[in-house]
C-alpha cells in the first residue's frame, strides 16, 4: 500500500519555484525582444535604398507585425500563468489538480510548470 501524498514538500516547492522564476526571466526577455521588433519595424535605415523591394516587402512586414503581436500576447499570458504558479507555491496549493484534487505528476510539472490539471483531468475534458 503506497501512502498518498497530499502536497509537495517545501523543498520540492522551492525547486519548482526556482524553475518557474528562470522561466519567467526567459519569457520576459523574449517578450521584450518581440516588443522591440514590432516597435522598430521599418526603421532599419535601408528603406530609401530599395523602393521597389520595399513595396514587395510591405505585405510580409504587416504579416510579421501581426504575428509578433500575437506572439507577444501569448507570451504575456504565459508569464501571467507562471506568476500564478508562484502564488500557488506560496499558498502551498501548487501541483494539486484542480479537478481531481490529486497531485500532478512531477515530470508533467517540469515540462509545464504552470499546469493546474493532471493528465487524467485533461483527458476528461476532451
Amino acid at each position: 500500500m503506497g501512502r498518498k501524498k497530499e502536497r509537495y514538500t517545501d523543498r520540492e516547492l522551492a525547486s519548482f519555484k526556482r524553475l518557474i522564476e528562470k522561466k519567467i526571466e526567459k519569457a520576459q526577455a523574449q517578450l521584450e525582444l518581440l516588443r522591440s521588433s514590432y516597435m522598430n519595424d521599418g526603421n532599419n535605415g535601408t528603406d530609401d535604398t530599395a523602393p521597389t523591394f520595399k513595396a514587395f516587402e510591405e505585405g510580409s512586414e504587416t504579416m510579421s507585425k501581426e504575428a509578433n503581436t500575437q506572439l507577444a500576447i501569448r507570451q504575456e499570458k504565459f508569464i501571467r500563468d507562471l506568476k500564478n504558479a508562484i502564488l500557488r507555491i506560496e499558498n502551498k496549493t501548487y501541483g494539486i489538480c484542480r479537478v481531481t484534487g490529486k497531485l500532478i505528476n512531477k515530470e508533467r510539472l517540469k515540462l509545464v510548470p504552470h499546469a493546474t490539471l493532471s493528465i487524467e483531468a485533461k483527458n476528461m475534458q476532451k
